[in-house]
């Protein structure tokens, strides 16, 4: 049996005592997202790269398709800026959270 520890959780305002699993305790963290970095947000099959290091982009422009489930998603740039880097290319199976795109 898990080994469950006493813990406090605050939603809207109004504090909980709860019991906490090992498994919650050791989670990692939120962070907010980088605005420059383009992540996978599912796993993953880069089908195509829109964007070479070096390309300016406004926000709203497609970066990357990536085919996950049967669908093709098309990643979009998340701000306006210059391609640094580019981490992926096509044929590369991607894990969520992977950088794919990076945006100055």
């Amino acid at each position: 049996m898990e080994k469950r520890e006493k813990g406090k959780l605050i939603i809207d305002h109004t504090e909980y005592t709860t019991s906490l699993s090992q498994r919650f305790l050791a989670r990692k963290p939120y962070a907010p997202p980088v605005p420059g970095k383009i992540q996978s947000f599912i796993p993953g099959t880069v089908v195509e790269v829109l964007v070479s290091p070096g390309d300016n982009v406004r926000e709203g422009d497609d970066l990357v398709i990536l085919e996950a489930m049967k669908m093709k998603n098309r990643l979009k740039s998340h701000m306006e800026g210059r391609v640094v880097s580019v981490n992926v290319t096509p044929g590369d199976r991607v894990a969520k959270g992977v950088v794919l795109v990076e945006i100055s």
